[in-house]
C-alpha cells in the first residue's frame, strides 16, 4: 500500500490520516533521529512520581497520603488489588538507580517530592528525615551530572488534609503555599527547575468526579468545581512562592492533553468534541494565562464562578517560564447525551484502525504534534516541554545464562515516531525545549496496579532487579550520540 492509497482509504473510513506504526517503515517513516536534530540546548530526561516508585510508605516519619488510604481501605478500586507500599523501593535504592541513570546518559531526572514525607500532617512540623532523603537524591543527581527537575505535587495529598475537605476546602491554597515554601527553601539552592502540578485535570476529574482515583469521590459535581478552582488558584500561589524563593528559577506546570476529533465529522459529535476539548485541554491552562475559565464553550463551568471570591480572577494568572505537556494519545468523540458535562464518549480505539497500547490507548504519533501546536497558539505560552510521553506494551522478558533481557520493540517504535512529531513542531518554529520519557522504570500505575509497564527500565517486583530494556538501551544510545 502506498502513502496515497493509505490516505484515500483512511478518508473513506473516517479514521484520520495518521499512519499505523507497522506501515511507517514502508513509507520511509523510520529514518533515524539524532539528538543533534533538536539542538544543543534541548533538555532530555526521564520522569517518575514519588508515590509510584518510592515505597517506604510509613517509614522515617512519613505521613499517610490519600493514595495510601485509598489502596489500603478501598482495594477493589485497584484492578490488581495491589498497593505501592514497596513499589520500586526507590527510597532505599535511589543511589544505585541514579548510578544507572548516569550509565544511561540521562541528562535530567524529573521526580516529585511526597508532601507527606515533608509535612506528615500536611502543615506544621517539618519531617527532617524526609528533607534528608530528598537532599541525598538531589546531591546524588548533581554528583552524576544529572539535572534534577522537581514536581511539587503529583497526586499524593496528605490524608489529614483530605479529612478537612482536601482540595474542596479553600484553605487548601494556604496549605499548598506552606508546602511549596518548605520545599523551595530547602532545595532551591540546588534545584532550579520546578513544576507546580502534575496534570490537574486528571486528579480533579478522576479523583473528585469519576471516583476512580483517590480520594474516590463519585459524581460529586460541587466538590469537583470547588477542587478545580482551588487547584487552579494554587498554580499561581505556588508559582509566586517558587519565584520568590529560588534564584534563577525555571518554573512550569504540567497538563495532560490530547487532540480531540469528532467521530465521522458529524455535527452532534463535533459538539461533544468541543466540550471534551474544554475539559481535557483548556479548563486549567486558560485561567492560568489570564483568559478565565472557558465558560462560553462549556456553560456548566459557570458553577465554578460560585466559588470565586473578589480578586480571584487576577490571582489565577501566573507567568510560567514553560508549560509541560503530557501526551499519550487522542480522543475521538461520539455524542452520548447521558454522559455529564461532555455529553459524549470516546470511540473505541479498535474502531480507528490503529495499534493500541496495553492501556487500550490509540497509538497516534501525530497527536503530540497537534497538541503542541494547539498549546503554542496561546500568546502567553513562552516555551513548551514534553514532560511525559511513553507507552505501556507487553514486554518480552528473556533469561539466558543468568542474563535477563527485555525486548520491547513496540515501545522503541512508539518513542521514535512521537519524537519525530515533536521535532516536526520544533522545526516549524515552535519553542519546544525538552522531552521526558514516561517512565524511567516500571511502577505502580495507580488504579491499574503493576500490570501496565511504561518503563524503559524493567522491574522484577519480587526481587527488585532492574533491567534496562531494549528501549532504554536505544534511548541511552540516542542520548550518547551528540
Amino acid at each position: 500500500m502506498t502513502r496515497h492509497e493509505w490516505l484515500k482509504l483512511s478518508t473513506a473510513l473516517g479514521i484520520g490520516s495518521a499512519l499505523p506504526i507497522n506501515l511507517l517503515a514502508e513509507f520511509g517513516g523510520s529514518s533515524e533521529l539524532k539528538r543533534s536534530d533538536f539542538g544543543k540546548d534541548f533538555i532530555w530526561g526521564a520522569a517518575t512520581a514519588a508515590y509510584q516508585i518510592e515505597g517506604a510508605w510509613n517509614e522515617d516519619g512519613k505521613g499517610e497520603s490519600i493514595w495510601d488510604n485509598f489502596v489500603h481501605n478501598r482495594p477493589r478500586k485497584i484492578k490488581t488489588r495491589e498497593t505501592a507500599d514497596v513499589a520500586c523501593d526507590f527510597y532505599h535504592r535511589y543511589e544505585s538507580d541514579i548510578e544507572m541513570m548516569a550509565q544511561m546518559h540521562l541528562p535530567a531526572f524529573r521526580f516529585s517530592t511526597a508532601w507527606t514525607r515533608i509535612l506528615p500532617a500536611g502543615t506544621g512540623q517539618v519531617n527532617e528525615k524526609g528533607i534528608d532523603f530528598y537532599n541525598r537524591v538531589i546531591d546524588k543527581c548533581l554528583q552524576k551530572n544529572i539535572e534534577p527537575w522537581i514536581t511539587c505535587y503529583h497526586w499524593d495529598l496528605p490524608q489529614m488534609l483530605e479529612d478537612k475537605g482536601g482540595w474542596t476546602n479553600r484553605d487548601s491554597i494556604k496549605w499548598f503555599e506552606e508546602y511549596v515554601d518548605v520545599v523551595s527553601r530547602r532545595f532551591g539552592d540546588r534545584v532550579k527547575n520546578w513544576m507546580v502540578f502534575n496534570e490537574p485535570m486528571a486528579f480533579t476529574v478522576v479523583g473528585y468526579l469519576l471516583g476512580m482515583h483517590a480520594p474516590g469521590k463519585i459524581l460529586s459535581f460541587n466538590k469537583f468545581y470547588k477542587a478545580a478552582h482551588h487547584v487552579t488558584m494554587s498554580h499561581g500561589a505556588g508559582g509566586r512562592i517558587l519565584r520568590a524563593n529560588v534564584k534563577g528559577s525555571n518554573i512550569g506546570t504540567t497538563f495532560s492533553c490530547s487532540p480531540v476529533d469528532a467521530w465521522k465529522d458529524k455535527p452532534a459529535n463535533k459538539e461533544a468534541a468541543k466540550r471534551a476539548d474544554v475539559i481535557f485541554n483548556r479548563m486549567f491552562i486558560e485561567p492560568v494565562l489570564g483568559m478565565g475559565y472557558p465558560v462560553k464553550d462549556l456553560p456548566a463551568l459557570k458553577n465554578i464562578e460560585k466559588h470565586m471570591l473578589p480578586g480571584d480572577e487576577g490571582k489565577l494568572k501566573f507567568d510560567f517560564d514553560f508549560i509541560g505537556l503530557q501526551n499519550y494519545s487522542r480522543f475521538v468523540m461520539r455524542r452520548l447525551a447521558l454522559v455529564p458535562l461532555i455529553h459524549g464518549v470516546n470511540v473505541s480505539p479498535k474502531k480507528l484502525g490503529h495499534d493500541v497500547t496495553e492501556m487500550n490507548w490509540e497509538v497516534y504519533p501525530e497527536g503530540i504534534y497537534r497538541i503542541i501546536k494547539q498549546f503554542a497558539a496561546y500568546s502567553g505560552v513562552k516555551k513548551i516541554i514534553v514532560t511525559e510521553n511513553g507507552a505501556a506494551f507487553k514486554d518480552d522478558w528473556k533469561n539466558e545464562n543468568n542474563d535477563t533481557e527485555v525486548n520491547d520493540v513496540k515501545r522503541i517504535q512508539f518513542l521514535k515516531e512521537y519524537l519525530k512529531n515533536v521535532l516536526r513542531a520544533k522545526q516549524e518554529g515552535i519553542n519546544v525545549g525538552g522531552y521526558f520519557v514516561w517512565s524511567l522504570m516500571d511502577n505502580f500505575e495507580w488504579a491499574e496496579g503493576y500490570r501496565p509497564r511504561f518503563g524503559i527500565v524493567g522491574i522484577d517486583y519480587k526481587t527488585q532487579q532492574r533491567v534496562i530494556k531494549d528501549s532504554g538501551k536505544w534511548y541511552s544510545k540516542f542520548l550518547s550520540e551528540k
